[in-house]
């Protein structure tokens, strides 16, 4: 029996994955590395923390530190999430019909606890949710199971008895990691890559899930 619902947020909940390649692409400029396409896709669902990692183990640079390129990106993608980011086709309606069989919600994120309740509030869907975890506060972020299990600690849930719904390969990890039900939303671009197939569901759209199916 599925007790709680525990959803990723960018590019899952908000349309926000394009506001996050963008920040990232004007910042790195300075150290002269260029994010390509590729690079973008294999990093897609990534803290900002171990992008930057990933990006400087293939080109390293000297200034300015990864601590300060950190700071950069989260402001400018903050800023523009909060003003601009808009939901998920279907995301909504979800979150409310699950809230109505009972359902206890919570968003895993590796974005940022504030960013987290300030899309949440932008989206006027936080009285919804009964709790919020980032895996910025884990020793590890995704795709450590960390979140995961932490989320479900705080909504007091077993980890079996949870859902988790992911849009990139580095969530579904986090979340399959975790011994959860997932529910994986890749982009058009990505959708028939194998790797998807660990889910236990694949879903085009969140407009797709049917609450019966996975025994809620």
């Amino acid at each position: 029996m599925i007790k709680a619902a525990i959803f990723d947020m960018d590019g899952l909940l908000i349309d926000s994955e394009p506001i996050w390649t963008e920040a990232a692409t004007e910042v790195m400029q300075k150290v002269n590395f260029k994010l390509t396409h590729d690079l973008k896709l294999q990093t897609t669902g990534l803290s900002i923390k171990l992008f930057l990692e990933f990006c400087y183990r293939i080109q390293p640079w000297n200034t300015p530190n990864r601590a300060e390129l950190e700071h950069e990106i989260l402001t400018i993608a903050h800023k523009n999430i909060i003003a601009n980011a808009k939901p998920m086709p279907g995301a909504i309606d979800l979150i409310k019909n699950l809230h109505a069989e009972k359902i206890k919600l919570a968003v895993a994120s590796a974005s940022h606890m504030e960013l987290i309740e300030a899309v949440l509030r932008r989206l006027e869907i936080i009285d919804y949710f009964d709790t919020w975890h980032s895996g910025e506060l884990e020793e590890h972020t995704k795709p450590h199971p960390a979140v995961y299990i932490s989320t479900a600690a705080k909504l007091g849930v077993p980890v079996h008895e949870c859902i988790a719904f992911e849009d990139s390969f580095t969530g579904l990890r986090s979340a399959y990691a975790a011994k959860m039900i997932t529910i994986c939303v890749p982009t058009a671009e990505v959708y028939n890559d194998p790797k998807f197939d660990l889910a236990h569901y694949k879903l085009h759209s969140l407009e797709e899930f049917d609450i019966l199916a996975v025994g809620v």
